[in-house]
């Protein structure tokens, strides 16, 4: 026999953990509805020539082939070296660029879109990391121009989405990439393949400190100065304490620059996203400016963020993103700037469980109607339907059994009520109510089952029914 196991690199759930994650993943769509976001989906494998706009690179390492054993056999036989038709997609944002070029003239610009599905790469399976996994990701599309405005309202949703989540306190850190950029410019790095490479050194800060990247930067890879380097140290090494304090570094960068033109758009167009962000209402002792904020992505171009837990800083980023110059250049003529981010649900899951900040939750079914009598099944059937048009989760024993073996089972399962209908019962025209959580119990009649249910299920548990 064939020894049953999950394939490395994936997160299966038991029930009551699958109920946690389907909780979050409720209040991820919820909040991004709440911000006027529309749902799309798309397919979990794409053409490879769509996928694979690039050649080589971390990616293309990592993508997953889809391949049919016919095609396989084919191949084979042919020798054919040339790439499988079909991949399966490793983020969502690629399938977003090819949706928006496939749907540009039937789609309302902007076009803001939310869309919760699983991606897949081929990494090396370790703990907390995953070759299937769920993205949660927004994206507020612009045709020919998009007001950085916009950049602000990806920070107000995350706010909503993890103040309701109720996963502790936060901080969601901006940047700019153009401010780095002019940085760098007024540092002399004017290259713009090594700005983009030193900008990923300086992102990697937090994980291997500044005196690893300081070392890196000077070294013979980069050759830069020392005292660039150290004043690019200084400047990465800047947070904000509040509103008021953000906009004094961005006074005082600006200041200091020696005239750099992208630095001063990237000054203001953060000065743009704090107002804005104050004006929807995000506290703020929920962000701050964090220069040393460049995200990994080459495709970033100005404001990006990352969010923290204040608790749990060893989990890292639980969600980012940023602005991007132009989402579908390799399908389309037409200019599509936008803004977006992203949670990484199944990761995140994973870690707040191992936290101990997420756990199981209550089973989905919220009342049990058990069956003492075969004779009385009519009437069990008939209350678990009455129970379910009133809105209430029922499950109904259908093969019988010893009472005391029913609530056994509906106590393990985490059902809270059990609805019974025995000989008492039916000759009485009532049913009692078992509240397996309260441990106690009380009759009603028979019509009043449902109002009854309701009124307990609205109760919290610390509160007794008298």
């Amino acid at each position: 026999m064939i020894k049953p196991h999950t394939a490395p690199g994936t997160l299966e759930l038991l029930p009551t953990e699958q109920i946690a994650f389907q909780r979050m993943l409720d209040v991820i769509r919820s909040g991004y509805e709440r911000f006027g976001f529309l749902p799309i989906e798309t397919p979990a494998y794409e053409l490879t020539d769509v996928l694979l706009t690039k050649t080589g690179g971390e990616t293309e390492r990592q993508v997953y082939f889809v391949q049919s054993t016919g095609s396989l056999e084919k191949a084979a036989a042919q020798d054919d070296p040339a790439l499988p038709e079909l991949a399966l997609r490793f983020d969502l944002t690629v399938p977003l660029a090819r949706y928006v070029a496939e749907h540009e003239h039937q789609l309302t610009f902007p076009f803001r879109r939310y869309q919760m599905q699983r991606v897949y790469r081929g990494e090396r399976p370790q703990r907390g990391r995953y070759r299937e996994f769920y993205q949660c990701d927004i994206d507020i599309i612009g045709k020919d121009g998009l007001s950085p405005r916009h950049d602000a309202e990806c920070p107000a949703v995350i706010h909503t989405i993890f103040t309701d989540l109720n996963i502790g306190a936060f901080t969601i850190q901006l940047n700019n990439r153009k401010l780095m950029r002019g940085v760098f410019e007024d540092l002399g790095i004017t290259d713009t393949d090594q700005q983009v490479a030193v900008l990923r050194e300086v992102d990697k800060l937090d994980k291997r400190g500044p005196d690893a990247v300081r070392e890196t930067l000077v070294g013979d890879c980069y050759g830069l100065a020392a005292d660039a380097v150290a004043a690019l140290l200084t400047l990465v090494a800047t947070r904000s304490t509040s509103h008021d304090d953000a906009l004094a570094i961005l006074d005082r960068v600006q200041r200091e620059s020696a005239g750099s033109a992208t630095l001063a758009t990237g000054v203001a167009e953060l000065r743009e996203v704090l107002s804005v962000l104050r004006d929807l209402g995000v506290p703020e002792s929920d962000y701050a400016l964090n220069l040393s904020i460049a995200r990994g992505l080459d495709y970033y171009t100005g404001t990006v963020y990352e969010t923290t837990l204040d608790d749990h800083p060893e989990i890292g980023s639980v969600c980012s993103g940023g602005r991007y110059d132009d989402l579908a250049g390799q399908y389309t003529k037409s200019k599509l700037p936008g803004v977006g981010m992203s949670i990484g649900l199944t990761r995140l899951f994973w870690q707040l469980r191992e936290a101990g900040i997420v756990g199981t939750a209550e089973s989905t079914v919220q009342v049990l109607v058990p069956q003492l009598d075969e004779a009385h099944l009519p009437q069990c059937l008939a209350l678990a339907t009455d129970l379910r048009q009133g809105g209430i989760n029922t499950e109904v024993v259908l093969d019988g059994g010893k009472l005391g073996k029913q609530l056994k089972y509906a106590d393990r399962a985490g059902i809270r009520f059990v609805a019974i209908v025995g000989a008492q019962e039916v000759e009485a025209g009532t049913v009692t109510i078992k509240d397996l959580r309260r441990q106690d119990q009380f009759t009603v009649a028979r019509d009043e089952v449902v109002p009854a249910v309701r009124v307990e299920l609205a109760q919290p548990l610390d509160v007794s029914r008298d």
